[in-house]
């Protein structure tokens, strides 16, 4: 009887040591764990969530779990340590991933079988008394700046390059500059006079309008950066790549086969186009202007406080 029972009791040991991101003998996820940023409204965002993971489970065959996180960094630090297969990640925050670790871009927002673009806002309010970018470089070492999350493509890297490219070195040529940590935090630091100049995402201040957190006429923006292209999943590259292809699958399919979740996510950011959007392949080149942006500026480092 104990000759039987040892086996057994082996294989329930095995199971519980197992790590959540284990992958089977063919490198397929017991269990797809997928990191996520859920900064802006982290509740609406895990209702979504369940909706999308159910989705997927459907067509995966297999249990999804969503590590969701207020911050870019903690979802780069998954991938990166192998915390998590898949993840939604900015265009900043997947370059500054592969900077350490290889990832498979799987698919972004698109339009037409074209990329989606976004852009980023430089804002103030009307009691500054700030009209253009040529008042801030008057005026710079009398006003506070406020980013959003260092890992932020649009509240972050690209209005700081812009700054840079006009001789206003965030470091130095501002009385003080900091990050909010999110979008809206940065939106309504700049509507409440916290700070004078505020970086976003054009769709979180779009949001932010639409939810009554601002009013159009609290806000004044100074400047509207070029097109920016939208921000990819991607996996880890030792999931098997039959099951990777299977899940880019599974989201190119998304709007056909799983509209509600698909409408759902993406009426989050993009309400107005939710219904045009869909999901294509991606690969790592396209984000090959934004490592060059990055590289450019050198030190991303936090700034003075």
């Amino acid at each position: 009887m104990m000759m039987t029972a040892l086996p057994f009791l082996l294989l329930l040991a095995a199971v519980g040591c197992r790590s959540k991101t284990a992958l089977d003998a063919n490198g397929v996820p017991y269990t797809l764990v997928v990191a996520v940023y859920d900064g802006e409204n982290p509740s609406e965002n895990s209702r979504v969530l369940g909706k999308v993971r159910e989705y997927l489970e459907s067509k995966l065959n297999i249990k999804v779990e969503f590590l969701e996180s207020t911050d870019y960094t903690t979802v780069i630090e998954a991938m990166v340590a192998g915390k998590a297969h898949m993840a939604y990640l900015s265009p900043f925050s997947y370059v500054l991933a592969t900077e350490k670790q290889h990832l498979v871009p799987l698919v972004a927002p698109g339009v037409n079988g074209k990329p989606f673009n976004y852009r980023s806002y430089i804002l103030t309010n009307p009691g500054t008394g700030l009209h253009s970018m040529d008042d801030v470089k008057a005026r710079s070492h009398q006003l506070t700046l406020c980013f959003a999350d260092p890992a932020s493509t649009s509240g972050h890297l690209i209005p700081r390059a812009y700054l840079t490219s006009i001789g206003l070195d965030p470091k130095t040529a501002f009385k003080q500059t900091m990050f909010a940590g999110t979008h809206f935090a940065s939106i309504v630091s700049v509507k409440t006079g916290k700070t004078d100049l505020g970086c976003a995402f054009q769709f979180s201040y779009d949001k932010a309008i639409r939810e009554g957190l601002v009013r159009q006429e609290d806000l004044v923006i100074l400047w509207t950066s070029d097109p920016i292209p939208e921000s990819p999943i991607c996996m880890r590259p030792e999931v098997n790549p039959a099951f990777t292809e299977k899940v880019r699958e599974a989201f190119i399919r998304m709007p056909q086969d799983g509209h509600e979740a698909f409408h759902a996510f993406m009426s989050m950011y993009f309400p107005k186009q939710a219904d045009s959007i869909s999901y294509i392949i991606v690969n790592d080149t396209l984000y090959n202007g934004l490592r060059k942006i990055a590289a450019g500026i050198g030190d991303l480092t936090p700034t003075k406080k």
